[in-house]
């Protein structure tokens, strides 16, 4: 943390009178305002994201995220770039959700030519997806807590992630990076066993799920810094266009993956299940994470299923060397791990996008900052703050 402009100092009773925090006659000793810079290099920031409080003691008035400390131009990049080699662009901006950013450039593009992707390539698709998303989930439920004070937790997280990097990485040959979508269906097809592999992992991760819920959820510490803290009001999830596990957790029952079924889920609907909680806090968003990962292995394993009963068939389509799209526009999105994702592809005709607008969801949840820390307290503001399951590159990107 550090100071960028004191204006003046409080009386020090914010934080530690009881009277000053029931608004008795503590509240009406003199205090002005301090400025204070939450970052860009601070832990609880995942990266250079920079919170820029406005405090009246220890109670936050104001909250500017100050965002673009890593901003690449990914948007600018892809006009430059072919069809074909903007997918590494793509993946890069979350790099926990690597293979669903590219999902939604391939849709995109295979949507204005008109491409129809062979059965074994959507399946297999739509299981890539949902380990992608159990390895995001994982990752949040392991430093979540390590931001409250929680050590444990994380080794735990990391051990189920490694599992599934695992077999990911075996087939795409990436650990984060996974270069494995091609427009018109997958770079190549499974190695020899590798379902079964696959299969293993996902019983191994589902079977060992309870102890990070068992050591997390039920501890005293945690949920007295999550339960009541940061509630989102449905409102606010509609006004700054919140997705994902954030406005779920505000009891929005919202998911494009039965809403507007892609790839898939339309004939997954049976198993699909969309998690939600009325509460709106710190707690809720991290139990509709873990509950979610729940899902996610039960999607996964329908998929396996299915492919194990599919016959031997392509994952690609044949194109020509130099790929170009026909004149027009359309709109892809997506159900990331951390929200909706949506691509505007606009083309003239070219190898090239004259136009691919990216709408991330880490953007539009950490949007809603200025309006949920005000009336806090800095401890409740870092437990808020992680709470909200956003990576930096997909807010700047």
């Amino acid at each position: 943390m550090s100071t960028e402009r004191v204006v003046g100092v409080g009386t020090g009773a914010a934080g530690f009178d009881p009277a000053y925090e029931r608004g008795g006659a503590g509240s009406d000793l003199p205090t002005t305002d301090m400025v204070l810079n939450i970052g860009p290099q601070h832990p609880a920031t995942h990266g250079v994201l920079r919170l820029r409080l406005t405090l009246d003691g220890e109670r936050i008035v104001s909250c500017e995220p100050i965002i673009g400390y890593m901003h690449r131009g990914a948007e600018k990049l892809f006009e430059v770039r072919d069809y074909r080699q903007i997918i590494v662009l793509a993946n890069r901006h979350d790099w926990l959700s690597a293979f669903a950013n590219e999902l939604g450039v391939v849709i995109a593009v295979e949507r204005m030519m008109g491409l129809e992707v062979p059965d074994r390539a959507v399946w297999l698709r739509t299981l890539l997806a949902e380990l992608n998303r159990v390895l995001n989930h994982l990752m949040f439920l392991g430093s979540y807590p390590l931001e409250l004070g929680a050590i444990t937790p994380v080794f735990y997280a990391f051990r189920e992630r490694e599992t599934i990097q695992a077999v990911m990485e075996e087939l795409s040959g990436g650990r984060m990076h996974y270069m494995f979508n091609r427009v018109g269906g997958l770079k190549e097809d499974l190695p020899y066993g590798w379902l079964g592999r696959a299969a293993a992992a996902s019983a191994a991760v589902r079977k060992r799920l309870p102890d990070i819920e068992e050591i997390i959820l039920g501890n005293e510490i945690f949920r007295a810094r999550t339960i009541g803290i940061g509630k989102l009001a449905p409102e606010l999830i509609a006004q700054y266009g919140v997705s994902g596990p954030i406005a779920r957790a505000s009891g929005v029952d919202a998911d494009l993956r039965r809403d507007e079924p892609y790839l898939a889920y339309g004939d997954l609907q049976d198993v699909l299940r969309v998690v939600t909680r009325p509460e709106g806090d710190c707690y809720a968003r991290f139990s509709v994470l873990l509950e979610q990962v729940k899902v996610s292995l039960d999607l996964v394993d329908a998929c396996l299923d299915k492919l194990s009963a599919m016959p031997a068939g392509p994952v690609n389509v044949r194109l020509p060397k130099i790929l170009k799209v026909p004149e027009g526009q359309t709109y892809a999105w997506t159900e990331s791990p951390l929200g909706i994702n949506g691509y505007y592809l606009v083309s003239r005709g070219d190898k090239t996008p004259w136009r691919l607008k990216l709408r991330s969801a880490s953007f539009n949840n950490i949007s809603a900052l200025p309006a949920l820390l005000p009336g806090t307290m800095i401890p409740d503001m870092i437990a808020i703050l992680g709470s909200m399951f956003f990576v930096v590159g997909d807010i700047d990107k």
